[in-house]
């Protein structure tokens, strides 16, 4: 039985950094900087043992971190205005799938530059997207339904999950494919919930005294 394990090797090199990789994608699917910012103080502070590849290291300097910084707290506050949040949303279709392959190639610390970017585009980017659309489709029904009003709340809670992702991937890295699968799960029902209350009964009108 313990010859079928993975090997201490495999483990560190890609199975662990591959489930982080994963939930750092899927953040970056709902916020593009938090999971940037978090993963660079983390490597930072040598925080929760994360460490990056070589050829991500300019992300610790004091620069890369006041600018991560700086675009996170512009995108937190813009998602929750009314129209800068549908021009941010037009921006991340492109830019979530890369922060989220530089995001998920930037924990393969123990490959190459080359085998890592590649890795992380194979984790990251369809993680990303998959995420930014679930999200994507559950504002255009929460703006159908409630014409807009329930956005910021939404945002909010896209705040809290992608930084809550992040923090699960760090501690316990193995979790992740179940969190996500639940965040699908939920949002999914989310999404049908206001598709429910927007069909055909929820506009019909009762006749007087009815």
């Amino acid at each position: 039985m313990l010859e079928s394990l993975p090997s201490p090797d495999i483990l560190q090199t890609w199975i662990l950094p591959a489930m982080l990789g994963l939930g750092l994608a899927a953040a970056s699917g709902l916020r593009i900087f938090i999971p940037l910012l978090m993963a660079a103080l983390a490597a930072r502070f040598q925080l929760f043992g994360i460490e990056l590849n070589e050829s991500m290291a300019w992300m610790t300097s004091n620069t890369a971190i006041a600018a991560l910084g700086l675009a996170t707290v512009l995108e937190v506050v813009a998602d929750k205005i009314p129209l800068l949040d549908n021009a941010l949303h037009a921006v991340g279709i492109v830019a979530r799938p890369i922060a989220g392959a530089v995001a998920a190639g930037s924990v393969f610390a123990g490959l190459d530059p080359t085998a890592a970017a590649v890795a992380g585009i194979i984790v990251g980017a369809p993680t990303a997207l998959a995420f930014g659309a679930a999200q994507g489709g559950t504002r255009a029904a929460s703006t159908a339904t409630t014409g807009g009003l329930a956005n910021p709340f939404l945002s909010l809670m896209d705040d809290v999950l992608s930084i809550g992702t992040v923090l699960l991937a760090f501690l316990m890295p193995m979790l992740i494919p179940v969190a996500l699968l639940l965040v699908f799960w939920g949002v999914w029902k989310l999404y049908h919930r206001w598709q429910r209350d927007r069909g055909p009964n929820s506009n019909r009108i009762e006749p007087a005294g009815g």
